[in-house]
């Protein structure tokens, strides 16, 4: 059985999403989730399901003591589910292409430093996209720019607000993201 790390630094409905979808799978299972927000709505959604939750602060994950904490858990992917830290290099090397991250929009565009959740739909409905999409990608030590493992397209209306894109992009992570996981894990690893 593959072990998931899910990292996560808000309201956990794609970390929820993933523990559900292998909840009774065979391939995977999720062992524990990290966030660095002691108030993160994940905490509770990842205690629903009785998987530890490891909280952090910013200063501990720059300094590599959650990198001892990942080697207890031993994990084959770590899957970055709405997390808004940039990877400690310490942590790319040891896990190298075995940490994926989602992102809402159609990489290259759209990516980079505060580039996440409602920046990136607002920066799309200014630039009157006529499509957008989710991205699921390898992590390496720049935000955005590993190699691209899946894409997923979504056509926008003009009469479509940040939020409806926000809604539509919600609804692909939701189908796809933990499908995609398992389909890695039973392909590269």
């Amino acid at each position: 059985m593959k072990k998931i790390v899910i990292f996560a630094s808000g309201s956990g409905t794609n970390a929820e999403n993933i523990i559900k979808y292998f909840e009774y799978k065979d391939i995977a299972t999720v062992v524990a989730v990290f966030t660095n927000n002691p108030k993160a709505k994940v905490i509770e959604r990842s205690g629903n399901f009785k998987i530890p939750v490891e909280i952090f602060s910013k200063e501990e994950f720059n300094q590599g003591k959650i990198l001892q904490k990942l080697f207890d858990y031993a994990p084959d992917l770590i899957v970055l589910a709405g997390f808004l830290l940039k990877m400690p290099e310490n942590i790319i090397e040891s896990y190298p292409d075995r940490i994926i991250n989602i992102h809402p929009a159609l990489l290259p565009k759209y990516g980079g430093k505060g580039m996440y959740g409602m920046n990136v739909h607002n920066a799309v409905v200014e630039n009157r996209e006529k499509e957008t999409g989710i991205t699921i990608h390898f992590v390496n030590e720049n935000y955005d720019e590993g190699n691209i493992i899946f894409q997923k397209k979504v056509t926008l209306l003009v009469s479509d607000t940040p939020e409806v894109v926000a809604e539509k992009i919600h609804e692909l992570e939701q189908q796809f993201f933990p499908a995609v996981i398992d389909d890695l894990l039973t392909s590269n690893f």
